[in-house]
């Protein structure tokens, strides 16, 4: 960290120098509006990411971030802010060391633990289940809230033996996801939430749960780099009303762009028109983000350009995603690369210059970026430096079929020499006896003592060999 008084140029320098990713243009967001659409945690994390990313919100959001933790009683989560802002601000009062409310929340913190560590300890006393439940889940909350992550969950994970019904699994669950979450484990959180879909729900309760099923497993692909398989979940996610109820991991609005920009990243044409565009259930989150629906539509119809535009103007926005931040720049890349191959797929070449007009940025050539996608065989195609063409390669159909020719004849050989080796040996009345299914006696359903000697062996054998014949 930066020495105090050295201002936001220090500050982001070492942010950048640790690998954070700064953002210097205005974003188009209202903070306070984009902030109230979140629950408390989400809240403060979204805050100090914007704090440490964003040049122009930086003061403001850490402000806010601090004034967000100071409403808590995690005292790591006000240090982490205050650290930042007195780098960044000195001079205000956020930046002053409170010391008088670390003590007090500390000495709360303290005695709360105690008091329900005392009254779990009583509902054990009285062997009645539910009781202890509800008091490893109280402590479990409690230590959450405070910060203490790795205790809370081994709490929760106390709640197991005690969890009687569908309900109190489903309860159990949640409470371990969310802080899965704040500690960003996705695998572990994939792996919970199939605990929860597995689990015998009512249809009533299935469709009720969905949309927070759909939010977190989303997220959590999201977190995995599966890109296809979290926007096939964000665009089933359901009613937005409901998804309201889960703002503590994403709001509508987030749904709307989380499974827009991955579908474009990673569908195709005809996959965007069924799931997305005609998506009854996910319209009404288009709705919420029509810059998103209009960058869909545009792509589907052919207006790559276009498409293009209208995601570099909510670019900075996802920056300051607490989530899609870390993703944006291979997500906008692949888009980009798919509209390239799209413009390019229906011509046998096209000029350079009509290339570099469509989807060269300023002052920037576009056959570095096409010599990359050429080697990594995204495009099909070959620069001719003379012409300045981008001419299409076609596979030579004479080759593929030679090839395939070539494969047909070595499957059927070895077919054939497997078919011949088992004729010979029931010829020969030949016997190998197995171990492994022996106790199971005859006519149970063991395979026969030729296949159980074929299975066994492994010996390739050539034509040449012909002392089974």
């Amino acid at each position: 960290m930066a020495a105090v008084g050295q201002g936001p140029l220090a500050f982001f320098t070492e942010m950048e120098s640790q690998g954070g990713i700064i953002v210097r243009e205005t974003p188009k967001l209202d903070l306070e509006l984009y902030i109230a659409n979140y629950g408390d945690r989400s809240r403060f994390d979204r805050l100090l990411l914007i704090g440490r990313s964003s040049v122009p919100l930086c003061i403001e959001a850490l402000k806010a971030a601090v004034a967000e933790a100071k409403k808590g009683s995690d005292i790591q989560r006000y240090r982490d802010a205050w650290e930042c802002i007195r780098i960044v601000a000195p001079e205000e009062p956020e930046a002053t060391w409170d010391d008088a409310w670390v003590t007090t929340t500390q000495k709360n913190n303290v005695a709360e633990t105690h008091r329900l560590e005392m009254e779990l300890k009583g509902y054990k006393n009285n062997l009645v289940k539910e009781s202890i439940r509800i008091g490893h889940r109280d402590l479990g909350e409690h230590l959450e809230r405070i910060g203490d992550f790795n205790a809370a969950s081994d709490t929760y994970l106390k709640m197991r033996p005690e969890a009687s019904t569908q309900y109190h699994i489903t309860d159990l669950g949640k409470h371990v996801i969310s802080v899965l979450f704040q500690k960003k484990e996705w695998p572990s959180v994939l792996s919970n939430i199939t605990k929860i879909v597995a689990s015998n729900l009512s249809d009533e309760d299935s469709k009720n749960l969905q949309p927070y099923t759909k939010m977190v497993t989303g997220v959590a692909q999201l977190g995995c780099d599966r890109y296809y398989e979290a926007a096939r979940s964000f665009l089933e996610v359901g009613e937005p009303s409901i998804c309201q109820q889960y703002n503590d991991i994403a709001s509508p609005n987030d749904v709307a762009v989380y499974g827009g920009l991955l579908a474009l990243a990673s569908m195709n044409r005809q996959e965007l028109q069924t799931r997305v565009l005609d998506n009854s259930g996910f319209r009404n989150y288009l709705e919420l983000e029509p810059h998103i629906r209009k960058a869909v539509s545009m792509f589907v119809n052919g207006r790559y350009s276009a498409c293009l535009a209208v995601l570099e103007t909510i670019r900075t926005d996802c920056l300051l995603d607490i989530y899609l931040q870390r993703h944006v720049t291979t997500i906008y890349s692949e888009i980009r690369s798919k509209c390239i191959v799209q413009y390019f797929l229906p011509f046998s070449c096209v000029t350079l210059d009509s290339l570099h007009s469509a989807f060269a940025r300023p002052g920037e050539s576009l056959e570095k970026e096409l010599v990359t996608m050429i080697r990594s065989g995204t495009l099909k195609a070959r620069i001719n430096t003379i012409d300045k063409l981008l001419v299409a390669v076609s596979a030579d159909s004479r080759v593929a079929m030679q090839s395939k020719a070539l494969d047909t004849a070595r499957n059927y050989e070895k077919e054939a020499i497997e078919r011949i080796r088992r004729m010979s040996l029931a010829a020969a009345d030949l016997e190998v006896k197995g171990t492994s299914r022996k106790a199971q006696g005859p006519n149970r359903g063991e395979p026969s003592s030729v296949d159980q000697w074929l299975d066994d062996s492994r010996r390739p054998i050539s034509l040449a060999d012909d002392s089974l014949m």
